[in-house]
């Protein structure tokens, strides 16, 4: 087998980056973390690391993730390469980025200690390393497009929830506020909620019924005609 064709090429450096977000209180978040290594050791950067030998990218990218946040079966999702010559001060690195959505009760938080890890608010977000910032603004988009139609917006939630909650999910990803009685009506219309009988008490002494999503009426979902928001 000849492999001049292959040995006469510069060989490029293959990572992952993967962007993590969260659901804390009303604030949609990323998971960032100090990189421990030079170039620009010290700095806020997201969460990689190179492809090994013998690994897929997707395999490389669930293997960072558990890493950082300890949890497996995460909702993760490739969102496309980043490859400017000079995106990397240290080398030639093409970037495959990801972004995950996971459940924060769920989070290891023994980890985050580890990785000198924080979560930070999408509008407060600080300076990043190389072109992180593209990077996680690029996954923001993309999370607004996807939830609209798609319910992975669930993923950032615990498996019961109530309206109002969802509600302040949705006004945090696309930072904009809903209308209460439209918001509920729509979201019951869906069909994909089932009503549970148990009520959350923290808020108000009425109450508010736990919901909890139905991936199997999703399914019977017409997607050209039902959107989520």
């Amino acid at each position: 087998m000849d492999l001049s064709s292959y040995n006469n090429h510069y060989r490029i450096l293959v990572a992952v980056d993967c962007i993590i977000f969260g659901f804390y209180g009303t604030q949609l978040k990323a998971l960032l973390i100090k990189r421990g290594f030079e170039p620009e050791k010290g700095k806020w950067s997201l969460m990689g690391g190179f492809v090994r030998e013998g690994e897929g990218i997707d395999e490389a990218a669930n293997r960072v993730l558990h890493q950082l946040t300890g949890m497996k079966s995460i909702y993760m999702e490739q969102l496309c390469a980043f490859g400017d010559v000079n995106r990397d001060s240290a080398g030639r690195v093409i970037s495959i980025a990801y972004f995950a959505l996971i459940n924060s009760t769920d989070y290891n938080k023994q980890l985050q200690l580890e990785h000198e890890a924080k979560w930070f608010p999408l509008s407060e977000i600080p300076e990043l390393i190389f072109d992180h910032q593209k990077l996680l603004l690029k996954a923001k988009e993309r999370l607004r497009e996807k939830v609209a139609c798609n319910p992975i917006g669930f993923e950032l939630l615990p498996p019961k929830f109530t309206l109002p909650r969802l509600q302040l999910l949705y006004e945090a990803i696309y930072e904009t506020p809903f209308d209460p009685r439209n918001f509920n009506k729509k979201m019951r219309s869906l069909g994909i909620l089932n009503k549970l009988n148990e009520k959350e008490r923290g808020s108000s002494k009425k109450g508010a019924y736990y919901y909890e999503f139905n991936s199997q009426n999703y399914k019977n979902v017409d997607k050209g005609i039902k959107k989520i928001v």
